[in-house]
């Protein structure tokens, strides 16, 4: 008799303890996803144009993806890119086709490809400045296509 209402009494205290376990588990079990802030810079530059300079933020990485969409030259190259404030930009990425390869550096030197976005590799991403970035178009003829800037 005695026993029985031991296990009467623990019944319930075993319950509570299995619920508290259970909600600490999928308490600590929780996911935060953040979504990501990105930016989109459409480009259409005359033979030997620039594009205005793009500031991506500032100590943290930048995920660059860029397309070229002229007939018979388009491409895609992408890079990782990281803006150190007042001092150069840094990245490693992977140039558009034909011969398509790592690309990877640090410079605050204006003019310094970072990567190449057309398959003739003559649209590139370009250091502005230690802060920017642009795009250059190298070739004779008009080029066109968009930049997107994920962080």
């Amino acid at each position: 008799m005695i026993r029985r209402k031991i296990s009467r009494l623990l019944i319930p205290v075993v319950a509570v303890l299995v619920v508290t376990v259970t909600a600490t588990v999928a308490f600590e079990s929780t996911q935060v996803i953040i979504t990501p802030n990105a930016l989109s810079v459409g480009y259409n530059l005359a033979a030997g144009g620039n594009s205005g300079p793009v500031f991506p933020a500032a100590n943290q990485p930048v995920l660059v993806i860029g397309t070229q969409n002229n007939v018979g030259f388009r491409g895609v190259g992408q890079v990782t890119l990281l803006r150190v404030p007042g001092s150069f930009l840094e990245w490693v990425g992977l140039n558009s086709t034909a011969g398509a390869g790592i690309t990877q550096g640090f410079s605050g030197t204006p003019g310094t490809n970072i990567v190449f976005l057309d398959f003739a590799h003559q649209v590139a991403i370009q250091v502005n400045s230690p802060d920017s970035f642009r795009i250059h178009n190298g070739s004779t003829g008009a080029r066109s296509g968009i930049v997107t800037l994920i962080w």
